[in-house]
Order: structure tokens, then C-alpha cells, then sequence
């Protein structure tokens, strides 16, 4: 079976897109489990969905009341932003447009898609159906209609791909196909529907759901106005924190690296002090941040190649007792950081120092989101007792960045700024006392 993962999906019914994620079934003490972010309550599953992959992120990092919550590789999507939690192409499935693709000829695109959306409607109906939980009859289902769809034999020919649907014969099947889902589509997607959340678990409304035709667009937009990015915002003419760090790689190269160490749960992380800038590892245990190191002590490394490098080595650390330490050990995957895992501790300290200077109003509260979430797992892990101090909610420093989480695009005030500049100094000396650099 393969190895616990979470993936984010889109479903479309009514000419709105919805985004959540989907646990493909996985093994545990040995059951096999399937399940979508949701919680049940009074007998009732329901699947939360959210308006845009930031609302999504948001919600995971600050929730852990769901039916995801206990998943092996949960606190590793818990830290994801936008960008990550934007399903590609496999995994996005219109409800709404069935009938179109079945009034197409079923060339493999449309065969696979028809597919994928048929399989992932059964699988949802699986994981919410509660109807024979508790009674004798293990027959009973909330979904009916989408067990007799998946019961139909013009159905099951879906599953033999394009070739079901060749010559005179897979014209005929094919109509079928069609037929069918004239007879029992819309009363699948009604059952469906009665247990999806589209309020996001309190967090959305039907007004805040773009319609479908314009959700591509939204999805560009959107992954890089996520809270969890350090000061970007599309209106002129505040700051823009830069996010792209020091270690040079191509997207589609960080993104590739990124499927292995999502994998193992444990990310490469880029940290940036005044004293340089390197890569590092972090995985959580129990929701406890844990690095690369050993005694509170984090190494960093100028280059991915050089901490590759310290990977194949034998040198013990505080990862070694990770169940997948030895995957990390053999790989050649690169350990490329991605985007929201590059936390550049200098860059804040520049735009509180142009604020002081009188550049007030040219940077707001969301720049400190970014550099303070990696502080925070950094003084976690290296028991910074006086970082904690300066980022509680009564400190001037703790306060400032609780505003950005509440009001995140309100703008700095110059006066403020000096203040909280010095604190922030400080903050970034007691962290980078705890770094070790490696070579």
C-alpha cells in the first residue's frame, strides 16, 4: 500500500469550487483508512470545504478539531501555505460538468476524467457514510444513489480506459455511459451536497465563493496572498518582503524535491541571519518542532549539497530516531526548500529600520507572519526562553504580530517602529546563538 499522504483536491457542484484535502487509504495497526477533512457530528460526516487554497491554509494551521487531525503526515500539511494546498490537474473534479464530458467523443482525456470524478464521488460517499454504523444491517447507505450509479455495468466500463469505448460496440457503451448519468446524476450530487460544508467549519459564506469559471484565475491570485507570506500584498504601495532566499533552484525543481520530503515529514528549511544563510531540516513530532541537531543546537549548511552530504553521514543528531531518517539518509533528492519554508530573519529587521526612518505606511502587520512562524519553532526546539518572552501577547513585539494575524494588511506605524525593531534584534540574536553552521 502507499505511504500515508494527504492531497489537496477541488470539487466543483453548483458554480462554485470548493478546496479540501483527501487521505487516499493508507495502513494502520493493521486497517486500512481513508478519510477527507471533515468531522462528524450527530451522526452526520461532513466534508469542510474553503473558497480559495489560502482560506484552506489558514484553517490548518490553526485547527486541529477534524477528521485529519491524528494522520501520520498531518503536521506537515498543518505548515503548508497556499501555493502547496492549490491542487493540480488530477485532482480537481467538476460535478457540474458531467454531462458535458459525456456528450463528448470518449477519447482518453474524457474517459480518464468521467473516471476519476465517478471514482472520487464513490470515495467520498464511503468515508461519510455513517448508515450502517450502528445497525444490524451492514446494507443500509446514506448514499443510494451513488451505490446503484457505482453498481451500474456502463459504469464499471470506465475502468477499462478508452479502449471500452472503441468501435460500433464502445459507441453503444458509451451512450450508455451517458444514459445512466441522465438517470441518477443529479440525485448523486444532491446526496453528496446534504454533507458538504461549504461554510469551511465557520469560516466562509456562499458569498465568498467566486463562480467556477473564475476560479482558475482566483487560484493565481491566491496562492501568493496566503497569511502565512511575509508582508506581500497586491496593493500598491506597500513593502514587498521578499520570500525567495539565497538557495538558487528552478520551481519546477523545488517542487519535485518537495513530493520526497513530504513523504518522509521532514522539510527542508531555509533560515536567514545576519551572520549568513543556510538549509536546514525540521520535522514535528507531536507538533513539536525538531530540527537538525543535537542539545538545542540547529546546523545549518551553506548549500543543499553540503547538508546532503551530512545526511549520508553517521554523525548522531535528533533526527536519527525519526522513523524515516533512512529514506533521508539514501536519497539524492535535493533538499530544496520551498517557499513558505525559507524564513529570512533580515529582511523584517530592513523594513522596521525604513519605517523608523519615517517610511511609515509602506509595510503592514503580515510581514511578521513568516519570520516569526520559524522563530518560533527555532526557540521550540533550542529552548528560547527569552524569545518566548518577547513574542507573548503582552510584550510590544507579541502584540504586533497579533495584530497581523487579525488585521494582517494594517500598516506599520513609524513610532512603533524603533521599538519594535530593537525587540525584534533581539529576538533574531537569541536565535542565531543557536545556530551552527556547518561546513
Amino acid at each position: 500500500m502507499a505511504r500515508p499522504s494527504i492531497v489537496p483536491i477541488a470539487l466543483t457542484l453548483d458554480d462554485r469550487t470548493g478546496y479540501t484535502l483527501w487521505a487516499p487509504p493508507w495502513e494502520e495497526d493493521g486497517e486500512e483508512w481513508q478519510a477527507f477533512l471533515g468531522t462528524t457530528e450527530d451522526d452526520t460526516t461532513r466534508v469542510h470545504l474553503f473558497p480559495t487554497p489560502a482560506a484552506l491554509a489558514t484553517f490548518c494551521r490553526r485547527s486541529t478539531d477534524h477528521d485529519l487531525a491524528d494522520h501520520p503526515v498531518w503536521p506537515v500539511v498543518a505548515g503548508l501555505g497556499a501555493a502547496d494546498l492549490t491542487p493540480d490537474d488530477d485532482h480537481r473534479f467538476d460535478l457540474d460538468g458531467v454531462y458535458d464530458i459525456a456528450a463528448e467523443n470518449p477519447d482518453r482525456w474524457a474517459v480518464e476524467e468521467l473516471a476519476a470524478t465517478v471514482d472520487m464521488v464513490s470515495r467520498l460517499a464511503e468515508c461519510l457514510d455513517t448508515g450502517g454504523e450502528d445497525d444490524e444491517d451492514d446494507d443500509e447507505t446514506q448514499f443510494e444513489a451513488v451505490a446503484e450509479l457505482a453498481a451500474k455495468p456502463e459504469i464499471g466500463s470506465l475502468g477499462l480506459g478508452v479502449d471500452a469505448f472503441v468501435g460500433r460496440s464502445g459507441e453503444d457503451a458509451w451512450v450508455g455511459v451517458g444514459s445512466v448519468l441522465d438517470d441518477l446524476w443529479e440525485d448523486v450530487v444532491a446526496e453528496l451536497d446534504e454533507h458538504f460544508d461549504w461554510t469551511g467549519a465557520g469560516s466562509a459564506t456562499l458569498e465568498d465563493y467566486p463562480s467556477a469559471s473564475d476560479t482558475d484565475e482566483d487560484d493565481e491570485d491566491d496562492t501568493g496572498a496566503d497569511e502565512r507570506p511575509t508582508g506581500a500584498t497586491a496593493v500598491a504601495p506597500v513593502r514587498t518582503i521578499a520570500r525567495g532566499g539565497r538557495i538558487d533552484a528552478p520551481p519546477g525543481e523545488v517542487a519535485k524535491a518537495a513530493a520526497f520530503w513530504e513523504a518522509v515529514g521532514i522539510l527542508p528549511v531555509e533560515i536567514v541571519v545576519p551572520e549568513g544563510a543556510g538549509v536546514t531540516l525540521r520535522c514535528y513530532v507531536e507538533d513539536v518542532a525538531r530540527f537538525l541537531g543535537r542539545d538545542g543546537e540547529v546546523f545549518v549548511f551553506d548549500t543543499p549539497a553540503d547538508l546532503s552530504r551530512f545526511c549520508r553521514g553517521t554523525e548522531d543528531h535528533d533526527l536519527t530516531e525519526i522513523a524515516s531518517w533512512p529514506e533521508v539518509a539514501e536519497t539524492d533528492v535535493p533538499p530544496l526548500p520551498s517557499d513558505q519554508d525559507r524564513y529570512d530573519l533580515t529582511e523584517l529587521t530592513e523594513a522596521l529600520a525604513e519605517v523608523a526612518d519615517g517610511a511609515a505606511g509602506l509595510v503592514d502587520h503580515q510581514a511578521f507572519a513568516q519570520p516569526v512562524e520559524g522563530v518560533r519553532d527555532l526557540a521550540e526546539y533550542a529552548g528560547l526562553r527569552r524569545v518566548d518572552e518577547l513574542l507573548a501577547p503582552t510584550a510590544p513585539l507579541g502584540r504586533a504580530v497579533a495584530r497581523g494575524e487579525a488585521d494582517p494588511r494594517a500598516t506599520l506605524r513609524a513610532e512603533d517602529a524603533a521599538t519594535l525593531r530593537t525587540e525584534w534584534d533581539e529576538v533574531v540574536t537569541q536565535v542565531s546563538g543557536a545556530l551552527v553552521f556547518r561546513g
